[in-house]
């Protein structure tokens, strides 16, 4: 989940300057896949991996504006099938154990010998199963919109939950399916997005991408377009995950944590995130002593959420200032 963080709000508030990337790369990591990096900031300073949400969204400029540039080495990079990755789109050796041997394939490429782990949504779905399977590589994590991966997220999402308080917008993303199929929302697109017709899979990909966009911000509005190529992306791969739950074992990330309660966390959630609720957040947090939840008034769950920036920002600034990162 998270669709196009940084373009649903103009309000940014006090993020760091942009900054062109000191370092581009494409790197194969097999099975066909060509994976783009990019390194940001200062080459010598301290490593953090920022991880996009989706599966499918991309990595984009505006995730570079939250690490202070003199004192960060800010390591982003596009998953498989999505933004500058090739084969875009591409459902194929696409998994979660795929992406976490991508992130070590990184890791070691670029001669880092742990990070911090920054990632909202599924960005934070896919920090904590790395986190939980490689503990030793990981200093701390900075979790956004907390997306655990469960059948209960995924029945609230696209089996009618959400669509309680947005009904007018759950009626358009149902309406290009046939009634009798609108029990499962998932299996119903992913029989039209894997049709083997790049045209219908188009069509289909826009209100799948929509619908998720138009939760995405406390006062974000439905659009009706968004690049084809992107919205098929994005669609595909998002539906392909949730087709398999996510690749994880129901309940898994709450089951494992016991592996990285050593290590510091800041979870940051928006009180009225539509897409994600605050309960898988505060599941994760209850009981980790070293995690610091920090439910954020009036803010929903996109990553350019002002109130939401704004506390990320704090967030790596406390960490830049204090060289650790302390929990309250």
């Amino acid at each position: 989940m998270d669709r196009m963080a940084g373009q649903i709000s103009a309000t940014h508030g006090r993020l760091h300057p942009a900054g062109e990337p000191f370092d581009r790369r494409t790197l194969d990591v097999g099975d066909g896949h060509q994976l783009y990096v990019e390194q940001c900031g200062n080459p010598e300073g301290r490593a953090v991996l920022v991880l996009h949400g989706g599966p499918g969204g991309g990595c984009s400029p505006f995730m570079r504006r939250f690490f202070d540039p003199a004192h960060f080495r800010v390591v982003l990079f596009d998953q498989r099938g999505c933004g500058r990755s090739r084969p875009t789109a591409s459902v194929e050796a696409n998994t979660t154990r795929h992406l976490l041997a991508d992130i070590e394939h990184i890791r070691t490429e670029l001669g880092i010998e742990s990070w911090l782990l920054f990632g909202g949504s599924w960005g934070a779905t896919l920090a904590i199963t790395y986190a939980e399977s490689h503990p030793d590589q990981v200093t701390g994590l900075i979790l956004r919109g907390v997306f655990l991966g469960s059948r209960a997220e995924l029945d609230w999402f696209y089996g009618g939950g959400a669509g309680r308080f947005f009904p007018d917008l759950w009626a358009q993303f149902q309406g290009p399916i046939p009634m009798v199929e609108r029990g499962d929302m998932i299996g119903a697109y992913h029989r039209r997005l894997f049709s083997g017709d790049d045209t219908e899979q188009g069509h289909y990909a826009l209100p799948w991408l929509m619908w998720e966009n138009a939760l995405a911000g406390l006062n974000a509005s439905a659009a009706s377009h968004a690049p084809t190529d992107y919205a098929r992306a994005f669609a595909r791969l998002e539906n392909h995950y949730f087709m398999n739950g996510c690749f994880l074992d129901e309940g898994q990330l709450l089951r494992d944590r016991h592996l990285i309660e050593h290590l510091p966390a800041v979870i940051v959630q928006g009180r009225y995130d539509m897409v994600c609720p605050p309960v898988s957040a505060y599941r994760l947090a209850d009981g980790w002593e070293t995690c610091d939840l920090r439910l954020i008034p009036a803010s929903g769950h996109a990553l350019s959420e002002p109130r939401i920036s704004s506390e990320l920002v704090t967030v790596m600034d406390m960490i830049r200032d204090q060289g650790i990162l302390r929990t309250t």
